[in-house]
Parts: structure tokens; sequence; C-alpha cells
């Protein structure tokens, strides 16, 4: 079986099956997918992503603010709130993106700092967005994480430089649907490196299908997809990848810290 450890559901347009998010989450299941974790990324938007979940005991959650997202510090108080809610494992989506936004970077830090102090409170690990702010992103990991509780640097795209230093801070690597497509041969290599016991991987539905679904809205099922290539990489059995990072998935998140 095989986990999606990091999904929006309630971005998907789910109109073309007929009973919506359950025949979405049901097509998953019957590719053999049997968990996943569904994404925060704004305090706005907890309650009503958390109601379309909370009938799923297999579905997790987690609170945070999307970098793209921080235009002030307002709702810290209400996303610690947000993030003690039972089914919520993690802190974030958080980080820093220069690639889309500098121009707020002191912002953006001051935010991820504060997911980064809020999950050593909370003793939940958090899960990372980073890009194009590497060294900022590093800094504030070896100055606000906890490396006894560490995280995931999701939907990983950066060089082994970075990779190893994320993984010599206690954290865990995830691969996304990216490492499909023809321009990722650099990710390949950086994903053949990573220690097994490390790795995760994700749809970031409804983002990021892979090949040969690309322009297409992407969903959990994919993952199954995901895994394999990356299987493929490791020279391993879908099987192995798929225990593997089920059993990495429940340690990093499903394990009391």
């Amino acid at each position: 079986m095989i986990i999606d450890s990091h999904c929006h559901l309630d971005k998907l347009d789910t109109s073309h099956y007929a009973d919506g998010l359950a025949g979405l989450i049901a097509a998953a299941q019957a590719d053999g997918i049997s968990q996943m974790l569904c994404i925060g990324v704004d305090t706005d938007q907890f309650e009503p992503m958390m109601s379309q979940i909370k009938e799923y005991d297999f579905i997790h959650a987690s609170a945070g603010l999307h970098p793209l997202g921080v235009k002030d510090l307002d709702c810290l108080n209400l996303l610690e709130q947000q993030a003690q809610h039972d089914k919520v494992v993690a802190i974030g989506e958080t980080g820093l993106d220069y690639f889309y936004q500098q121009d707020n970077a002191a912002l953006q830090q001051q935010a991820f700092a504060a997911h980064l102090q809020l999950s050593k409170r909370l003793r939940k690990p958090v899960i990372v967005h980073t890009r194009d702010a590497n060294a900022d992103t590093l800094t504030l990991l070896r100055n606000e994480a906890d490396q006894t509780l560490g995280g995931v640097i999701h939907c990983f795209t950066e060089d082994w430089a970075m990779a190893e230093a994320c993984l010599n801070l206690g954290f865990y690597i995830s691969i996304s649907g990216i490492v499909t497509f023809n321009n990722a041969s650099a990710l390949r290599e950086v994903v053949k490196q990573i220690p097994m016991d490390r790795l995760l991987v994700e749809t970031d539905s409804p983002y990021l299908t892979p090949a040969p679904y690309r322009g297409q809205q992407n969903e959990p099922k994919h993952v199954r997809l995901v895994a394999q290539y990356v299987a493929d990489l490791k020279g391993v059995s879908l099987a192995q990848l798929a225990q593997q990072t089920s059993d990495n998935f429940t340690q990093l998140f499903l394990t009391p810290r």
C-alpha cells in the first residue's frame, strides 16, 4: 500500500466522479493508496478542508500558511489553535519561495520561523516548501527547527548539496511527479542518492501531474506512478518502495515524540 504524503484534496475538481470527493478517494484506494496527508495552506480555508475529510480516518491533515500566502502574521494565534486538532499530524505547509515572491522575503522568514517554533511547542513535524531560497531555508532550519522532530522537504527539486544538508538536519525528502518530467534529469540523479529510509512520495495534487498524464489534473491515485518511477531509479520493486515510504511516513508523522 502506498501513502500520498502531500495532497490538497480541498482544491481538487471532483466533478468527473459521480460521488465527488468520495469517488476520487475510492479511485485512489482501488489503486492501492492506503493513506493521504491533506495539506493546510491558509487559516481561512482550514475548517472547510477539515469538514471534507473528517469522516476518513486514513486521511490526515496539516495546518499551516503557505509562504506565497503570507500577508501578515495576525493569523498565528488561530493557526496554533487549528494545529491542535486531533487529525493534524504536522505543521505547514510553510517555508520560503523567492521564485514567485522575493519582495516580502523578511515576512516569509518571520512566518517560517513562527511555524518552526510552533512545531517545537506542539511536538509535531514540519512540512517545508522551498524554492530559490536554499541558503535562508537552511539557516532557519538550523536556528529554529527541532532536529528530534524533523520534518519533510516536500516536492524536492534542489541539488544534492541541499538534500544532504536537509538529511543531516533530520529531515525527510519527498519526491513528486516532477521526477518523471523530461527536464528533471538532475533531480533523478539526486533521488538515486537519497537513503531509502528518508524518502517519501507525494502528488501535490491537483498540481504536478506525472507523465504520462501531464496537462491533466493530478490526484492521489497518481502517487502510484511516482512510486513506481522512484522504485525504478532506486533499483527496487514497487512493493519495497511502497513499504519503505509507508514506514517512513508512519515514523515521521504518526509516531508520538
